[in-house]
């Protein structure tokens, strides 16, 4: 057994700063919105797109991203990511243009495509499987699950203080920190496999995931039964399906459909895409209301999200030691139920609700509930794992938990607006009206949160995932 690398620890820290970049920008462009669209004179159309061109590149290249960095080289791939997210960020706050905009956070979201994958791969080649491995994703989950509500709070603040332009100028010295440190602590690994370019499988993925995301988050503007989404949805499963026949006949796919056998890996995934679809819209949805609702201000939306993200890194450890002492499955049922009991709590809230009788409650079941799903899920995804194929698996993962994000948004948005626009048309005052349509969403929040919990229990194995004593012993 190899020894471990001194500077591991060193390394993590690393690239889990580039990490919190990509899954802060996610989130911390939502309270920050009504103030770009007036600096730079939105359309009220083109507004929703600052959002949406990150999503699209971001889930459209991370299993590309993933793969690349198996064949070229995790750090090098880590480091072409950071200098791509860093200089499109520079780019977002200099913007003079919604055109130039929405360019720069299409490349963003590109960068963010290349460092996710790069960088959980760097953390499962430079931790051996068991309890350090999941000590490191323990602080990788923590960092995913408290990311969303540290955005929205960071995006409040420096929109309300410094200005909507550093919401992005803060990304800056991280990357140039991440870009400087990490060839000196992060070690260098690439598959040792001797494999062909997959052309044709790289280009009908990318292209089909990428007009998937799209045509999801533009569906409730369009209808789900428009003739307009459902072309783009039927040509995004067209390009899918392509590269599926395509892989499935290549001698060195660029997804081989081994990593499926792994039932574990194939469950951990499943669930990842519903837990991101919950996440997603829960900030969104939350964030909307407390604004539009409530009245309150971006500084104050941001701050009051404090008791998510503050509970999600109070319980980060915890989970994580349990998972190592009981094994991931359980781990991942317990943040399930939680997650439903704090998505069924947000059903009830009121038009006239208040932070601390209404929303506190449901602000910490989702903050316990983040480290007891992203953590035992990141681990579950990544097990059994062949090291050649370590970025392959985690560019799955984090495709799955943004295409979720994407269509969990787009699905929740759809039955909110509907909904409201229904009780307007009939005389609905605003704020009831917009209260009763968030409420309809966050019952479909319900559904993908008991979706995402019957997936845990019927698909992933109960296996000790990197116990102690490194057994694995199914159910």
């Amino acid at each position: 057994m190899a020894e471990p690398d001194p500077r591991r620890w060193k390394a993590l820290a690393i690239v889990c700063a580039a990490f919190f970049m990509t899954v802060l920008d996610v989130s911390i462009v939502n309270v920050a919105l009504p103030s770009i669209g007036e600096s730079l004179h939105f359309s009220r159309d083109n507004l929703q797109w600052v959002i949406t061109a990150y999503a699209i590149t971001f889930g459209g290249f991370l299993l590309l991203g993933g793969r690349l960095a198996d064949l070229f080289g995790r750090r090098r791939l880590f480091l072409i990511g950071v200098v791509v997210f860093t200089i499109a960020s520079f780019l977002c706050g200099l913007a003079w243009s919604e055109g130039v905009l929405i360019a720069s956070r299409a490349v963003q979201g590109l960068g963010a495509a290349i460092i996710s994958p790069a960088a959980l791969s760097i953390i499962m080649t430079t931790f051996e499987e068991g309890a350090e491995r999941n000590k490191a994703l323990g602080v990788w989950g923590a960092i995913g699950g408290s990311g969303a509500a540290v955005g929205v709070l960071a995006g409040g603040v420096l929109t309300e203080y410094a200005g909507w332009e550093w919401i992005f100028f803060v990304n800056v010295p991280v990357g140039v920190a991440a870009f400087l440190l990490a060839p000196r602590f992060v070690r260098e690994s690439r598959s040792e496999r001797e494999t062909s370019q997959d052309i044709g499988g790289a280009v009908t993925v990318t292209a089909g995931l990428a007009l998937l995301v799209y045509s999801v988050s533009k569906a409730p503007e369009h209808g789900w039964g428009s003739g307009w989404t459902l072309l783009r949805l039927a040509l995004s499963a067209l390009l899918l399906v392509a590269f599926v026949v395509i892989e499935s006949r290549t001698k060195d796919p660029l997804m081989p459909f081994r990593i499926f056998r792994v039932r574990t890996v194939t469950g951990a995934n499943i669930s990842a895409l519903l837990l991101g679809a919950v996440v997603f819209a829960n900030f969104f949805i939350l964030t909307l209301y407390v604004q539009q609702v409530l009245g309150w201000s971006a500084l104050k939306t941001g701050v009051t999200f404090i008791a998510t993200a503050g509970s999600a890194v109070l319980w980060a450890g915890v989970a994580q030691a349990l998972v190592t002492r009981v094994g991931a499955k359980p781990i991942m049922v317990v943040g399930f139920v939680a997650m439903t009991a704090g998505m069924l709590w947000y059903t009830q809230i009121p038009a006239d609700g208040s932070f601390w009788s209404d929303l506190l409650p449901g602000y910490l079941l989702v903050g316990f509930a983040l480290p007891f799903t992203f953590i035992p899920v990141s681990i579950a995804a990544l097990a059994g794992v062949e090291h050649d194929e370590a970025g392959l698996a985690s560019g799955l993962l984090n495709t799955s938990q943004q295409i979720g994000g994407a269509i969990g948004v787009a699905v929740t948005s759809s039955v909110s607006l509907s909904h409201f626009n229904h009780l307007v048309a009939t005389g609905e005052p605003f704020p009831t009206a917009f209260t009763a349509g968030t409420q309809w969403a966050f019952w479909v929040c319900v559904g993908l949160a008991v979706a995402g919990l019957a997936a845990t229990i019927v698909f992933v194995r109960r296996e000790e995932i990197g116990s102690t004593e490194g057994a694995a012993v199914a159910a």
